[in-house]
Formats: C-alpha cells, sequence, structure tokens
C-alpha cells in the first residue's frame, strides 16, 4: 500500500487498473467531506477499464493521516497532498475527479500545480460571495462519528434520496464503510469549514483545462445552480445535471459513468 509524504503528514493511497487508454495520465478519484474512498466504490471499476485509477485517502479518512490541527485540513494543503501523491505515483499528468470538497481540492490544485490535464467535478462550488452556503442545519445533520452506525446511517438522509434510504442492504454496507474509512466528527467539522472558507471564484478564468462539471437536480448541499455557475466561469467547462440527490453518482451511477468514461476518452483523443 503506497503512502506520499506531504511536510510529514502520510496520505495513503491506492492504485488500479492498467492505464490501456493513457498510461501516463491517472484518473485521481479525490473525496467528498469526511468520506473514505469508499465513496467511489461506482466509479472505479468503470474509469479502472480503460484508466489508471489512483484514490487518495484525504487526510483524516482511511489509513492517511489525521493532524490534531484544525488548520491542517484547509484546501490548500489538501491540493499539496494531491501533489504529493501523483510524484510519489511518478505520474507526469493526471486528471482529477473530485465530488464536494475534492472538487475544490481539484480546483486549487489546477491553480496552483502543473499537472491537471482535465478536470471532472460532482458537486462543487467555486465558492466565494455568490455561492450558496451550506444551510447550517443540514450541516449539523451531515455530521456523525464513525463509531456511531445509527448516525451514520441518519447523516445519509440529506444527501440520498429517499428509495436508496429503502435500500436497507445498500445502506448498511455503506455505513459499515463508513465505520472503517470515515474521518472523526472533528475531522468532518473541519472540512466542512475548508469548504466554507474556499473561494476560487475570482480565479477560475485561469483554469484553461477541459472541465466537466456534474451535478444532482435536488442536492440540498449545494444546489445544483452552483454547478452551473462553476461551469459558466470555467473557459472550457461544460454542466451536465443528473436527477437525483448529493450522491447522485451513486444512485445514477450508470449514467454518470458513462459521462465521465465518455468525457476522459475525448481529453485522451484530442
Amino acid at each position: 500500500m503506497p503512502y506520499a509524504d506531504n511536510d510529514g503528514v502520510s496520505v495513503h493511497y491506492e492504485v488500479g487498473g492498467d492505464g490501456a487508454v493513457e498510461s501516463d495520465a491517472p484518473v485521481v478519484l479525490l473525496a467528498d467531506a469526511g468520506y473514505g474512498p469508499w465513496q467511489w466504490g461506482w466509479q472505479f471499476s468503470a474509469l479502472a477499464g480503460p484508466f489508471e485509477v489512483v484514490v487518495p485517502s484525504t487526510r483524516g479518512t482511511g489509513d492517511s493521516d489525521a493532524p490534531d490541527a484544525t488548520d491542517s485540513y484547509s484546501i490548500d494543503p489538501m491540493a499539496a497532498d494531491l501533489e504529493a501523491v501523483l510524484a510519489d505515483h511518478g505520474a507526469r499528468k493526471a486528471h482529477l475527479v473530485g465530488a464536494g470538497m475534492g472538487g475544490m481540492v481539484a480546483l486549487r490544485y489546477a491553480l496552483e500545480f502543473s499537472r491537471a490535464r482535465s478536470l471532472s467535478l460532482l458537486g462543487t462550488s467555486p465558492g466565494g460571495p455568490r455561492a450558496t452556503p451550506i444551510d447550517d442545519g443540514v450541516r449539523k445533520r451531515l455530521l456523525a462519528s464513525p463509531d456511531d452506525s445509527a448516525a451514520l446511517r441518519q447523516s445519509l438522509e440529506p444527501v440520498a434520496s429517499a428509495e436508496l434510504m429503502e435500500s436497507n442492504d445498500l445502506v448498511e454496507r455503506i455505513v459499515g464503510w463508513r465505520r472503517e474509512e470515515d474521518a472523526t466528527k472533528a475531522v468532518q467539522r473541519a472540512h466542512f469549514d475548508a469548504m466554507a472558507e474556499f473561494d476560487a471564484s475570482d480565479s477560475l478564468y485561469e483554469i484553461t483545462i477541459p472541465a466537466l462539471v456534474c451535478h444532482g437536480a435536488d442536492d440540498r448541499v449545494i444546489p445544483a445552480d452552483d454547478g452551473r455557475m462553476l461551469a459558466e466561469g470555467l473557459p472550457k467547462g461544460e454542466f451536465e445535471e443528473f436527477p437525483g440527490e448529493r450522491l447522485f453518482y451513486v444512485e445514477r451511477s450508470r449514467e454518470v459513468n458513462d459521462s465521465l468514461v465518455g468525457f476522459l476518452t475525448d481529453q485522451v483523443e484530442e
């Protein structure tokens, strides 16, 4: 299991796929606030067929270090973690796929580092004064200690449809993965603070690589209008809306995966 070091913080990552389409530019999957790499279980197999896929555990989740200082969880050091992972892996370029906070990390990375070849941003906001802040009530409902299975289940309610919540077997599997990989409640708060402080709204014009912005139409954490605003601000941004809530890429995984694979394949062929 490879680890990369960023200024003393050890970041675990996993690698899969053979990179048959593009050997020197893996697809990197960056998770949302508080979530471990389990989040990408619905995309990994689809992407690891044609591409090499790198899945880091965000600092504070999985087998990565969890620094004590809350300011260690701002978006900037997490973007530096990504650079450490790509350097350790020997990737010359990378296609970044980020959900929520992971999309913000991808945006910051594209502004500060040179390896990003494309961005796929799921349920992501550009931040800034025009963005919709996460409702305090929703944020409170999203917080759950990974050792409390009932709380983990309840915290899915603001991000999942009623249909998913009624799929007891699937929900129990998700809760099990979250128990093993998710951040502590304190780190979850720090992740949400990082999202609230993030602002790339005045710098989007500098990100000239192709970008696909996908959003769930009924997202209650970051509304779809913020995704549209993000796509409009990116010089090569395109927006695609899917039915569903924040976890639309779980509930509509086939459609989302088709879009991701099509978009990424187009970047390779250009």
